[in-house]
């Protein structure tokens, strides 16, 4: 978040009116095909809520404009994924107790969610920021890890509908302001550990007042004159309990930067998940997991700390996966706005470049301010796209005659499959309809028909719910995973998909962008392949498994001991077929 983006204009102006320049002489073959739409139904599916952020447009202090998370997880485990989105506050109602952290919507298998967020028990009040979705027990049943400011909590899952708070017992409560937090087995003993993002230190008593001036008014400001907030790694004990290895484990943050994004990936393909941080104002973190139980933080010598021309970032969303179909996993990391969210493609020998320039991203996101994102194969085409929520944190903004809008439309980058990306948002539906102030975004096949619905939380708003109907041939395929040696979820895990001429790997992970949480669902688009000639599994640990010859189009349950089958499914009471 970036106070002062006047100083950092100019020198940048021309740079981008040249890119403009060339992105508009850009076509894109892919697009010719009708393909995508994005319908929002939010309003049909149910979903009543209204995120509460400081009042609604007098916002004076950085906690009013940060929050929102959601995430998609099937809490009933009947093959459904429902939906949890976190609540804010208020300052006068934080100060009395705050308000419900979290709120949980059932999928009724008909397009429709119910709220049963009081019969589920999730009862713990405070002011929410984020949530990390994850079987952390292994007992088979999705357990909730709330972030927020002032006070984080776990909620574990009974397995009969309800959650128990189990915070205190685990040991990761943080009295602190935590942003977002995601699940990964770094160590490989089956057990899920979390690492957590902390953004910055303040004191209730006294809170700074805006002094600040963006595009000439007086406002909030950015965090750069705050105290930074240390984030924190816990190591699972396998108990039920956890054990903060910060400092232990070498994965820590010792100059306290303000952490925002966070996600686990194996950047460099020895099989042990790495982690990457996305700061606020400083550079970023990569820890390189060495094998032994630590990390060594590496982000600058390995070309993912700063952006391509050596300039710290405004880091916010942050996702891992390979879209150039090479067998590397690359970053993604959002970014402010006056500046453009940076994509680093994986040389490997842990090596990356910014090429967001060559792939024709950076004149798009100029004006915007961009938050939860997703490498994702949104078009079933076999190559990942790019999608990412996008909202101001200035109120001032609605109003104002300015080319930097306070709500902010999704944007939507079609994968060219020669390295660049074409900008196809408004055509797909996202354009000026679906402006909303956007944070964090959850993605998962809500709808069980095969292809990537959106979750986008909305800045004191009505959370946006896009379902993706595809006008397409091409197929797909979806893997759930569970394990038994390796943790139950999968996480970790690396799935290469063989069609014809073209291989895939998707890496499973619930936590990515910000805030949010995502269906662990491993989904492949497969283009116009009519089978899948080769499925090879590698399990966090290095376990192999090979599958031949397996129909698309499907849901399957891939088990670590029993192999491969069709994913247990509930039967919908009234879904039928959209077309």
């Amino acid at each position: 978040m970036n106070p002062s983006p006047e100083s950092k204009w100019p020198m940048r102006l021309f740079t981008f009116l040249l890119i403009l320049l060339g992105a508009s002489l850009a076509t894109s073959s892919v697009l010719q095909k009708k393909q995508q739409r994005f319908t929002n139904v939010t309003r049909e599916s149910g979903i009543r809520f209204h995120h509460i952020s400081g009042p609604e447009t007098d916002k004076k202090y950085l906690f009013e404009v940060k929050g929102g998370g959601a995430a998609f997880l099937d809490f009933d485990n009947d093959g459904w994924p429902d939906i949890a989105l976190v609540q804010g506050s208020t300052l006068e109602q934080y100060k009395k107790g705050g308000t419900a952290k979290c709120e949980l919507y059932r999928n009724l298998r008909n397009g429709k969610f119910e709220r049963v967020t009081d019969a589920a028990g999730l009862t713990a009040k405070g002011w929410g920021m984020g949530v990390a979705a994850a079987d952390y027990d292994n007992d088979g049943w999705v357990d909730l890890y709330i972030t927020g400011f002032g006070g984080n909590n776990l909620y574990h899952n009974k397995g009969d509908g309800t959650f128990s708070d189990v915070t205190q017992r685990a040991g990761i409560g943080i009295n602190s302001w935590s942003s977002s937090a995601a699940f990964g087995d770094y160590n490989l003993d089956g057990y899920l550990d979390l690492y957590v993002a902390n953004y910055v230190t303040m004191d209730l008593d006294n809170l700074p007042e805006p002094k600040c001036r963006y595009r000439g008014t007086l406002t909030i400001c950015g965090p750069r004159d705050l105290k930074g907030a240390s984030d924190v790694f816990y190591r699972n004990n396998g108990d039920g309990t956890f054990t903060d290895v910060s400092r232990a484990s070498g994965a820590y943050d010792p100059d306290a930067r303000y952490g925002l994004g966070v996600v686990w990936g194996d950047v460099n393909n020895d099989g042990y998940p790495d982690l990457y941080i996305a700061n606020d104002f400083g550079p970023n973190f990569l820890f390189v997991n060495r094998g032994d139980g630590t990390f060594h933080e590496q982000g600058l010598i390995s070309g993912v700390a700063l952006s391509g021309d050596g300039l710290e970032q405004a880091g916010m969303g942050v996702d891992i996966a390979d879209y150039d179909n090479d067998g590397l996993m690359d970053i993604f990391v959002t970014n402010f706005a006056s500046d453009y969210s940076t994509l680093y493609r994986n040389l490997g020998n842990l090596m990356f470049e910014d090429i967001t320039g060559r792939a024709g991203i950076q004149p798009f996101e100029w004006f915007l301010v961009k938050w939860g994102t997703h490498l994702v194969d949104i078009n079933h085409d076999g190559w990942k796209d790019i999608f990412h929520a996008n909202g101001h944190v200035y109120p001032f903004l609605e109003h104002a005659n300015l080319s930097e809008k306070y709500r902010q439309a999704p944007s939507f980058y079609l994968n060219q499959h020669d390295g660049r990306f074409s900008d196809i948002s408004t055509s797909v539906g996202l354009g000026p309809d679906a402006a909303i102030v956007g944070r964090g975004t959850a993605m998962a096949d809500y709808d069980n028909d095969g292809d990537l619905d959106f979750l986008i939380a909305n800045l004191s708003g009505a959370p946006l719910l896009l379902r993706s109907d595809l006008a397409t041939d091409f197929h797909w395929v979806m893997f759930r995973l569970r394990g038994t040696k390796s943790n139950c979820d999968g996480i970790g895990a690396r799935l290469t998909v063989s069609t014809g001429g073209l291989k895939q790997t998707v890496e499973v992970r619930r936590s990515v962008g910000i805030y949010s949480s995502s269906d662990p669902r491993a989904h492949f688009g497969l283009g116009a392949a009519e089978k899948i000639d080769s499925l090879e599994v590698k399990w966090p640990g290095g376990a192999v498994q090979q599958f031949k010859n397996l129909e698309v189009n499907r849901h399957y349950l891939l088990d670590q001991a029993a192999g491969l089958g069709p994913e247990p499914i509930s039967p919908s009471p009234a879904w039928g077929t959209r077309r």
